[in-house]
This record gives structure tokens, sequence and C-alpha cells, in this order.
């Protein structure tokens, strides 16, 4: 028999396609993942990976076992999924993934209380902009900022993030709209929504700095260092910012409610389930939708 953990460190070469990125998703260094894959290899006893300067290549042997390897991976986690679901005492652990401004501006607030009626229940809750996959337990539940599309996955839409731009009132009474200045996120998130949206209504005018994280811009535009683009959940509550009015579209965010359908009856998933839905529902500010058509989680 064949040991899994050497198929699991060539399934991450195979789909990351460096020795070093695999490293980097299963959290082990370099010459782990190279031992690995070659105690695979010895004990297929075939070549599965070409070593490059650069990066890994599949051979074609390689690529016939990764799709071989991908339906026992597929299969393992249906299993640990069906395992996990028929834990009916409300313990274990539970982990929950979600976008940045959500865990920092909503859910982390409200841990206290599910600890409080949740003792038993280990809550994981990842700081996430990335999806993440629910068939392979890269997380039990998740909220996203855009549909999800594993049909292994069950969803729900519970509601819209509406943006707005915000400045601190000292920033507003010494700049003209035209003079405005705007704080946007790095190259690396030009592909974002609320990137293109904020850069939309700048037009010709000043980015004025660069942040990585809407942390980052809610803070720099409370000190008056330009204009942001924030969740009205945000920037309506913070005493140190205004709304401003201007040209061009509103825009907003929907929010999804999503779980691995394995695991939507399991009674500590659902506590987090609801921890996470109450959380969005229960926040003004937040536009609130009825269920869609899809089956309830």
């Amino acid at each position: 028999m064949f040991d899994w953990e050497n198929f699991r460190h060539f399934l991450a070469v195979a789909r990351t396609g460096t020795l070093s990125g695999a490293a980097r998703s299963l959290h082990v260094d370099h010459a782990t993942v190279s031992r690995r894959v070659a105690a695979l290899e010895a004990e297929l006893q075939v070549p599965l990976v070409e070593r490059l300067p650069r990066s890994c290549r599949l051979t074609p042997m390689g690529v016939q076992v990764y799709e071989q390897a991908k339906a026992m991976e597929t299969s393992a986690f249906a299993v640990e999924r069906l395992a996990h679901a028929s834990q009916e005492p409300l313990a274990g652990k539970v982990v929950l993934s979600a976008p940045p401004v959500l865990v920092t501006h909503l859910l982390a607030g409200r841990i206290v209380d599910f600890r409080a009626e949740y003792p038993g229940i280990q809550l994981s809750v990842l700081a996430q902009a990335q999806q993440v996959s629910l068939s392979r337990r890269e997380a039990d539940v998740a909220l996203w900022l855009v549909r999800p599309k594993e049909s292994s996955s069950v969803v729900r839409k519970l509601g819209q993030m509406p943006f707005a731009l915000y400045a601190s009132p000292d920033y507003v009474a010494m700049h003209r709209p035209e003079d405005w200045t705007f704080i946007a996120y790095d190259t690396q998130f030009a592909e974002m929504p609320q990137q293109q949206w904020l850069l939309e209504i700048a037009g010709n005018r000043t980015v004025g700095c660069e942040l990585s994280d809407i942390s980052g811009h809610l803070a720099a535009a409370r000190a008056g260092a330009g204009v942001a683009g924030l969740p009205c959940f945000l920037g309506d509550e913070d005493p140190g910012l205004v709304r401003l009015e201007h040209k061009g579209p509103t825009f907003s965010r929907d929010i999804w409610l999503i779980v691995h359908r394995d695991l939507r009856r399991s009674a500590p998933v659902r506590a987090v389930m609801d921890f996470a839905v109450n959380a969005v529902t229960q926040k003004p500010g937040l536009r609130l939708e009825t269920l869609e058509a899809e089956p309830s989680p």
C-alpha cells in the first residue's frame, strides 16, 4: 500500500508547478516536498516529475498518476467529511474562511458571544482574500464576495455590501472634488471589483497612495490622506469620516455563505453557519437578501 502523504505532496507539486510553491501550500520545507515526491517515485518505480531549474513538469506517467491521485484525494476528503458530519455533540474544531474585511470588522468582535454559547466548539476563523476549496477541507464554512462554482457546495446569498466614498472632514473642507486624491489598492489587486469601481470614479485625478488591505484604507482616510472607497458599514459608523457625493455608478459586493453538502447537517457546522448568518444579517449597512433558489444550507 502506498503512503498517502507522498501522494499529497505530489498533488501539491502538480498543482503549483514548483517545489517551493508546494512547500508553501503544505506549510513544510522544500526538502520535505522533494523527499516525499522521490519516495513516491521509488514506490511506483517510475519518474513522475521532471525537475527543471525554476519549475517542475509532470512526465506522461506523472499526468496519469495525477488524475488518479485527485480521485483518491476526493474520496479521502469525502470519508473525512462524513465522519465529521456524524459528530452530533456541539464540540470539535470548525474552520470558517472569510474575507479580511469581514473577519476584522464583523466576525472577530462576535467570537466572545459564540464561545459563551458553544464552549465545546473551537472556532478557527481564517482571513483570506482568495477562495478556498471546501471539497479539499481547506475550510468547513466560508463567506465569499463572489458566487461559488464548486458543484459539491450548497450556497446562500446573505446580502450585499454597499460601498461609498469617504474622507475626513478636514480633508473635505480643504479640497474641492476636482482636486481629490484617492486611496487605492496596489497592483496585485488590479482586478478587484472595488478597485476598478474606485479608479473609474477617480478618472484623471491622482491616486495618492496604494494600500493592500481595507483596514489600511480606513486608517489612511481617517488621517486625511485622501478619498477611500469603503464598505458603508465601516465608513458610516466611523466618526472620523464623512460620506461623499460623487458622479458615477454605485457599487456593492454580494455576500455568499457556502458549506459542503456533506457537512451542512453537522451540528457544530450548523452552529458556525448560524454565527456567520447572524453576523451579516444583523449588521446595519449590509443589505439583506432572501434565500435564493438553491437548497438551503
